[in-house]
């Protein structure tokens, strides 16, 4: 396989050499298998992940043992515990791989250290920051305001490869509904 490059990274930028070996030697490549976990609660959270290829889940357990999956990352998107990242504090989160999957990780003093050395960098991020800004109020919203088969089809659409890599009980906490209610909503689109 390719060695990702910042360009991958950071579509859309254009770097100059310099710019482009300082950015990538931040990276450091990572390859988790499926079941392997990069993050469980109570850990410092200094990383962020880029997920090149694969699907990593981050998800929250409650004392009673209830699960809350957050969110999933695929191809091209990023991962961490940001409250925790963003904050030096303790993650509140487990982020594990559910399908094998190629990951790239830089920690919050490398990319502060990018963020001077190619500002780009950081103009990139904060329109990523303000996009998954958006993207959780209207998933919250969503989560209001939607009916299960809503929430199914709107799953469906944001991540259309993935449905057939994750278990049952991981889309329903995901959805915020029952697997018996993620039985009926199918088998209901199904009879359509």
């Amino acid at each position: 396989m390719q060695k990702c490059t910042a360009c991958d990274i950071f579509k859309g930028l254009d770097f100059s050499e310099k710019e482009k070996d300082l950015a990538e030697e931040k990276f450091e490549e990572l390859f988790p298998k499926k079941g392997d976990v990069l993050l469980t609660p109570g850990q410092p959270v200094t990383h962020q992940y880029f997920v090149l290829s694969g699907c990593l889940r981050t998800y929250h357990i409650t004392p009673a043992g209830k699960e809350y999956t957050l969110q999933f990352a695929v191809t091209d998107w990023w991962i961490s515990d940001y409250t925790a990242f963003f904050t030096g504090g303790e993650s509140m989160f487990y982020i594990d791989c559910v399908k094998d999957a190629v990951v790239y990780k830089i920690s919050r003093d490398s990319m502060e250290q990018l963020y001077t050395q190619v500002p780009q960098i950081e103009s990139f991020f904060r329109v990523k920051m303000e996009r998954f800004f958006a993207s959780f109020q209207k998933r919250i919203l969503a989560d209001l305001a939607l009916t299960a088969e809503e929430k199914y089809l709107r799953f469906i659409k944001s991540y259309p490869d993935i449905e057939q890599h994750i278990k049952n009980y991981h889309l329903a906490s995901y959805l915020g509904i029952t697997t018996e209610s993620l039985s009926r909503v199918r088998h209901e689109l199904a009879r359509r």
